[in-house]
């Protein structure tokens, strides 16, 4: 409407808000880190189980959490940049930092959460990462090694301890 002022914001409030809507969006990262864990534990269960059928699908969802996880730190961090700047601190700022010159306890308490949580779960995907890759190469090793051996012996035994001659039994029926 013309003639009518506009209303004028207490800093304190612009404040609020922002700094609420990163713990917002923080909490919301939150959530899909733990997705994130679930879907690797998910794929490191098919994985050390041996059931392959479904593995493509597991992967497809890990990829689909981290193109999530991306497109959440792109709105994380222009509300870092808001909140930095409202705090009067450059934009470039870490959660650490952030919580450092937080202007409440209370603001202190809530971020200084987020950012314990956040590690913890970082450092639990990440570990997580590294034993689901650990069972992919084990796979790709016995996949190589059961091509290699096809045509082969295969040095399979009978219960009396003799050698199984041309029985022709693999991973993979050659003999169709």
């Amino acid at each position: 409407m013309v003639g009518v002022p506009s209303p004028r914001l207490d800093p304190n409030e612009v404040t609020h808000v922002s700094a609420t809507d990163l713990s917002m969006q923080l909490l919301r990262q939150r959530e899909v880190l733990e997705l994130m864990l679930f879907k690797l534990e998910e794929l490191e269960m098919l994985l050390s189980t041996g059931r392959t059928r479904w593995i493509a699908h597991a992967t497809a969802e890990v990829d689909r959490v981290a193109k999530a996880l991306t497109a959440g730190t792109i709105e994380r961090d222009t509300l870092f940049v808001d909140v930095a700047a409202e705090w009067g601190v450059p934009e470039a700022t870490s959660l650490r930092e952030l919580i450092d010159v937080a202007p409440t306890d209370a603001w202190r308490e809530v971020l200084g959460s987020h950012h314990e949580a956040l590690s913890s779960l970082a450092a639990e995907i990440a570990e997580k990462k590294g034993s689901v890759n650990q069972h992919l190469r084990t796979a790709l090793r016995v996949t190589q090694e059961t091509i290699a051996g096809l045509g082969e012996p295969t040095g399979e035994y009978a219960a009396s301890g003799s050698r199984v001659a041309g029985a022709g039994s693999r991973l993979l029926d050659v003999q169709v």
